[in-house]
């Protein structure tokens, strides 16, 4: 009799999202992040929920959080870009097209010190502006778009910007359309996702698995390395995943997911020459045959 391991993305159960998956919400103007996933955790009634790439309290959008065993993506997805919409007021009135080559000039890479308020260390960094649009300019509003590396501060950004104007300027709203590849179409509000929880509770699981997104969707901008089923058992005992057991490695970077022949991700890892190291395991002992205790 054969061996029935794994399992589709597509084939898991609204238990089993509900243990490996994301909610992106729509953060709204006022908590913290912290607060937001908390309320999240509550919401699904979740043992440990986490989200991607912290907002400030009067900043809103798309806020990914992670469920259960999703939490230990997030060191993976914070260095994912970012995308934002917000409006700076500048302290004097500058022509538009002024206004339109500074955005070019910090266009490609810039040098930022991160905020006083910041957790982290206030040393210089260098940061990428990969697309920095301005869509309107109404007196001294400024409203744009940016499309930005992990780690760009965006209100330092507008008072950088005010400074080359020779004028000053600072942020007044902002708002994160994108999170590496989710976007807004993905979010829902806090109240969607208690309603769709307790439409599940009361049997309808329809909305929440609409909602859910899968680990392997929310990590798609990343190589990927496939393994042969017979390596799947060995990499979950901390084996090396060796070049015999790789069906298919596709994209560079040195992080990369490790998927089955089903799609699933059953990891992340990190190459080293040719072999792959998994260094986050997601795929639980026992669940693919031991078949390298064979050879």
């Amino acid at each position: 009799m054969p061996w029935i391991f794994g399992k589709k993305p597509s084939e898991r159960t609204i238990e089993e999202r509900l243990n490996f998956g994301f909610v992106v919400i729509d953060k709204p103007r006022g908590p913290t992040s912290h607060q937001v996933s908390s309320w999240v955790k509550e919401i699904v009634r979740a043992k440990k929920a986490g989200h991607v790439g912290t907002l400030d309290p009067n900043v809103t959008g798309v806020l990914p959080v992670g469920l259960e065993k999703a939490t230990r993506l997030a060191d993976y997805l914070h260095e994912e870009g970012k995308e934002y919409v917000g409006i700076m007021i500048l302290h004097k009135d500058v022509p538009e097209d002024v206004v339109r080559e500074i955005f070019r000039e910090f266009t490609g890479e810039i040098f930022q010190y991160p905020p006083v308020r910041s957790a982290v260390a206030r040393t210089l960094r260098k940061r990428k502006i990969y697309k920095l649009t301005l869509l309107e300019k109404k007196d001294r509003l400024v409203l744009f778009r940016a499309s930005v590396e992990s780690g760009v501060y965006i209100r330092t950004l507008c008072r950088d910007i005010g400074d080359a104007l020779l004028v000053g300027a600072n942020m007044l709203e902002l708002r994160r359309i994108r999170s590496g590849p989710v976007d807004e179409n993905k979010m829902v509000t806090l109240q969607k996702l208690k309603d769709a929880y307790e439409l599940y509770k009361q049997g309808d699981p329809e909305l929440l698995n609409k909602i859910i997104i899968d680990p392997e969707e929310i990590t798609r901008d990343f190589p990927f390395v496939r393994i042969k089923d017979s390596a799947v058992d060995a990499m979950a005992h901390g084996s090396k995943i060796y070049r015999s057991g790789i069906l298919e490695d596709y994209g560079e970077g040195n992080i990369v997911r490790i998927l089955s022949t089903k799609d699933e991700l059953l990891a992340m890892g990190k190459r080293e020459g040719n072999e792959i190291k998994p260094e986050t395991v997601f795929i639980e002992r026992g669940i693919y045959p031991k078949a390298w205790k064979n050879r």
